[in-house]
C-alpha cells in the first residue's frame, strides 16, 4: 500500500509541475545564494562563448538546477520502489545522479570551448590589428575599451574583465595576464606583455613599440593565414580521395558484374 501511495505523490508532483502548480523555477530563486556556491567560475564565460551575449548564462544555470532536482526526486522514488527500503547507499546514489546530471551541461560547454579554442587562435590576430589602429590615436586602456563593441563576441567579456580592472586602478600586468590565461590560445601571453609595456611606454617609446607590436600581429596573422590554407588544402585532399574511393569502388563493381555475366553466359 505504501508504495502505491508514492507512485501517486511521484506523479501528482510531476503533474503539478507540468501545469505550474508548483514553481520550480522560484524555488530555484528562493533559494539562490545556497545554489550559487555550485556554480563554477567560468560558467557565464562558456555560455557566451557558444551561445553569444544574447543568451543568459542565469536563466540556463537555473534550468541545470531544476532538472538536477527533478532527476533527485525521480531516482529517489525510483529506489524506493525498486528497493523497497531508505538507506544512505540510496540517498548517495541518488545525489550522484543528479550531479552528474547537472555536472554534465558544464561539461558540454567546457568540451565545445575547446573544441573551438582553434577558431579563437585564429580570430585573435585580427583582433590585435584592429586594436593597433585605435593604438595609434588613443593610450592603451582608451583603445581596449573602444574596442568592445567591434571585438569578435568571444572576446568582449574578457575585455570588459580587463578594462574593468584597469580603470579600478589597477596598473600592473596582472589584468592583461588574466585575460590571456581566459584565451590560452597561440602567443596570447606575449601579445598581452607586448600590450602592457605599450601602455608604459612615453610617446617616445611609444612609436617603437608600437612598430614591435605591429611587427608581431602581422607574424601572426600570416601564420594564420597559413595554418587556414593548410586546413582548406586538407580538406581538399580528403574531398579528392573520398571521391577516388568512391570511384575505385565503382569500377570494381562493374568489372565484377562483368564477369558474373561472362560467367553466367558461358
Amino acid at each position: 500500500m505504501m508504495w502505491e501511495l508514492l507512485i501517486v505523490a511521484a506523479l501528482l508532483i510531476i503533474i503539478m509541475l507540468a501545469q505550474g502548480k508548483i514553481d520550480g523555477n522560484k524555488f530555484v530563486r528562493d533559494n539562490e545564494k545556497l545554489f550559487l556556491l555550485l556554480k563554477e567560475d567560468d560558467y557565464d564565460f562558456l555560455v557566451m562563448a557558444k551561445y553569444g551575449e544574447g543568451v543568459d548564462a542565469k536563466l540556463l544555470f537555473e534550468k541545470r538546477i531544476k532538472d538536477a532536482l527533478v532527476i533527485l526526486v525521480g531516482v529517489f522514488f525510483f529506489m524506493l520502489m525498486m528497493t523497497k527500503k531508505l538507506s544512505f547507499l540510496n540517498l548517495i546514489i541518488c545525489f550522484a545522479v543528479a550531479y552528474f546530471i547537472y555536472k554534465s551541461g558544464y561539461s558540454n560547454l567546457k568540451a565545445y570551448y575547446k573544441k573551438h579554442l582553434h577558431e579563437i587562435d585564429l580570430l585573435l590576430p585580427y583582433y590585435l590589428k584592429s586594436l593597433e589602429i585605435l593604438i595609434q590615436h588613443y593610450t592603451v586602456p582608451v583603445a581596449l575599451s573602444k574596442s568592445i563593441d567591434t571585438a569578435p563576441s568571444i572576446f568582449r567579456e574578457g575585455l570588459r574583465e580587463l578594462t574593468g580592472k584597469i580603470n579600478a586602478g589597477d596598473s600592473s600586468i596582472d589584468p592583461y595576464m588574466d585575460f590571456a590565461i581566459k584565451y590560452p590560445v597561440r602567443d596570447s601571453m606575449r601579445m598581452m606583455r607586448l600590450l602592457y609595456r605599450l601602455g608604459l611606454g612615453d610617446q617616445e617609446r611609444k612609436q617603437e613599440q608600437l612598430i614591435v607590436f605591429s611587427r608581431t600581429i602581422s607574424n601572426l596573422q600570416a601564420k594564420s593565414r597559413e595554418t587556414k590554407y593548410k586546413e582548406r588544402l586538407e580538406r581538399m585532399e580528403k574531398k579528392t580521395m573520398v571521391m577516388l574511393s568512391t570511384t575505385g569502388v565503382g569500377v570494381m563493381l562493374v568489372l565484377l558484374l562483368s564477369i558474373l555475366r561472362t560467367f553466367t553466359n558461358m
